[in-house]
């Protein structure tokens, strides 16, 4: 599969990095050279300086024989326009374009882009952490990999019964 991914940030490090160890070809643009210092040095797939909102970056960058365009950067408007040029312009054949407003990625979908609302994940991932556990997450909310070396005693302790006993004595309207 050939993928343009618009963003070299930590989202778009990450996905083209994992996207070219299954032997996807990758090319990222940025529009910060240094930002390519993210990928790490097995990438094997190109990088592009410029502007992903740029028709002539994404021509050079390949654009018409795409198969997956990305726009994983920080702004809405530059991922939206990206998304849309790719799209509307050079026919990619997906375009998927992350979006931290859930009203924008609504919108953006009626204009046959795939969206990514980290907002509605992340609020969706905790409300399943909150009311099943980190584990029901699918890794989405991680669960710590040790105890806390200082903190509340373990739950039905003696300690853990006084400092219940100990708080109740000092609530409002218990004479406290």
């Amino acid at each position: 599969m050939r993928v343009i991914i618009i963003g070299c940030g930590r989202v778009g490090a990450r996905t083209a990095a994992e996207l070219d160890s299954r032997g996807d070809h990758v090319t990222v643009i940025d529009v910060d050279q240094r930002a390519f210092n993210r990928l790490p040095s097995t990438f094997g797939g190109v990088t592009v300086r410029g502007s992903g909102t740029d028709e002539d970056i994404l021509r050079g960058a390949g654009a018409d024989m795409a198969d997956l365009l990305m726009a994983l950067t920080e702004g809405d408007n530059r991922n939206s326009l990206g998304a849309q040029l790719g799209k509307h312009i050079f026919g990619i054949p997906r375009v998927i374009a992350k979006i931290n407003d859930p009203l924008r990625a609504e919108a953006y979908r009626t204009l046959g882009l795939e969206t990514m609302c980290r907002t509605v994940a992340i609020a969706d991932a905790l409300v399943v952490a909150a009311t099943q556990g980190a584990e029901a997450t699918n890794g989405f909310v991680e669960p710590p990999t040790a105890e806390p070396l200082r903190g509340a005693p373990p739950e039905g302790s003696r300690a853990d019964a006084e400092a219940d006993a100990a708080l109740a004595v000092d609530s409002p309207g218990n004479g406290g």
